[in-house]
């Protein structure tokens, strides 16, 4: 993806992209290994849902914050606190899940996995964009951003489909506790080596690189905002596929086999992520939102439709060939529009867009397989799917943001 002699590769290290895909892969698999664990022990889908949506609450609430700690005190003020205690967190979690604790200190324990996760990929995306802005001539910077928010993007893909494959593959060899126990050690070791990475001396919280901060209601207005809800929506699409195929394989008593057969759309996904740093200029990221949304949309009309293992597996392969670009697209966007010295804020609002649809689309759906049977399951990306295309709609005719002439201080 970078040549050798790449200015973002000798800036950040040779080491940085593959710690900074391997710290990725706990919070990508909270989720999925909450999920997975509580339905395993407790026998409840409708449980595990809330579980993992009450991750999602936790960060909901806390991930923009995170992110706005980091914009003012720095990734390693911020990281290493905070991955450590994550750690400890997930790494009781199988103790108290086994244990006679009732529902709702599980529920706690579960929101504050969420609140504590440590969103690596939107702070390794202000790191190079940092990185970008400092070190590469402006008349390259532009096709920059885009290859790297391309490679960024494709590795998000890849893990939020290696994450469920790793809980997967963990729960039906071993045991589901052990994705869990996993992630855990995960965290300790590698987001604490990422929160130290010499490239996080670069990041706009630090005083080296200080900006002035715009006003925080920049982060909640116009074209910005129909960003995030498009992000959401790809969220709420990643949560309801693999809890309604759960459900379905559930039903033969195969649901652990879900992360693998999941694993199938991470093939198309990474590719088309990658090669989207190649589509031409004038096929703009308003365009390829609105181009690729509706490729998802009409793969998740055929999942809806498919009543068969292999015809899931088809439709897996295509929702791939649209999630990835469209993803590539929103956070290309959020690069571009984000408020000077809010890089954190914006990323993080984005990754815990992500995750709290997850969660929530989880809960739901996991209520509906519970309630009205798993076919009706297979119906909820398709309602994703088409907030997304919505959501692209709107950022159409959203208005510019309007530069303010100067920033006073606070």
């Amino acid at each position: 993806m970078f040549r050798t002699d790449s200015p973002l590769l000798r800036h950040a290290g040779p080491t940085y992209f593959p710690l900074a895909f391997i710290a990725r892969l706990p919070f990508a698999m909270m989720v999925v290994g909450v999920l997975t664990l509580v339905v395993a022990e407790r026998g409840s889908v409708t449980l595990g849902g809330l579980n993992s949506a009450a991750a999602g609450i936790g960060t909901a609430v806390a991930g923009p914050l995170l992110g706005a700690a980091v914009d003012r005190f720095g990734q390693r003020r911020v990281l290493v606190p905070v991955g450590l205690l994550n750690a400890a967190l997930l790494g009781s979690f199988p103790l108290v899940v086994a244990s006679s604790a009732k529902d709702a200190a599980l529920l706690a324990l579960s929101v504050l996995i969420g609140a504590t996760a440590p969103q690596v990929a939107p702070l390794s995306r202000t790191r190079l964009v940092a990185i970008i802005r400092r070190h590469i001539p402006s008349e390259r910077q532009e096709k920059t951003l885009s290859g790297t928010m391309a490679y960024e993007s494709a590795a998000d893909e890849t893990v939020f489909i290696v994450g469920p494959f790793l809980v997967g593959l963990l729960a039906s060899a071993i045991a589901p506790w052990v994705a869990i126990a996993g992630a855990a050690a995960l965290t300790l070791v590698f987001v604490t080596a990422f929160a130290l990475h010499p490239a996080g001396r670069v990041d706009p919280g630090t005083h080296e690189t200080a900006e002035q901060q715009a006003p925080a209601r920049e982060l909640v207005g116009g074209k910005l905002l129909t960003v995030v809800v498009g992000t959401l929506g790809v969220g709420i699409f990643f949560g309801a596929t693999l809890t309604s195929l759960t459900g379905f394989l559930a039903a033969d008593g195969d649901g652990d086999r879900a992360g693998l057969l999941y694993g199938v759309m991470g093939i198309g996904s990474a590719v088309l992520a990658l090669g989207s740093a190649a589509l031409p200029v004038r096929f703009t990221l308003p365009a390829r939102w609105l181009a690729f949304g509706s490729l998802l949309l009409a793969a998740a009309i055929g999942f809806a439709c498919a009543r068969s293992e292999t015809g899931l597996v088809v439709a897996l392969a295509i929702l791939g060939l649209g999630v990835g670009p469209t993803l590539v697209t929103l956070y290309s966007l959020a690069a571009q529009l984000s408020p000077a010295g809010r890089s954190a804020t914006t990323m993080t609002m984005l990754g815990s867009a992500v995750v709290v649809g997850q969660a929530l689309a989880s809960a739901v759906t996991g209520v509906v397989v519970d309630r009205a049977g798993e076919n009706a399951g297979l119906v909820a990306p398709a309602l994703a799917a088409a907030l997304v295309v919505a959501a692209g709609l709107a950022h159409t005719v959203a208005p510019e943001r309007v530069e303010e002439p100067e920033l006073v201080p606070a």
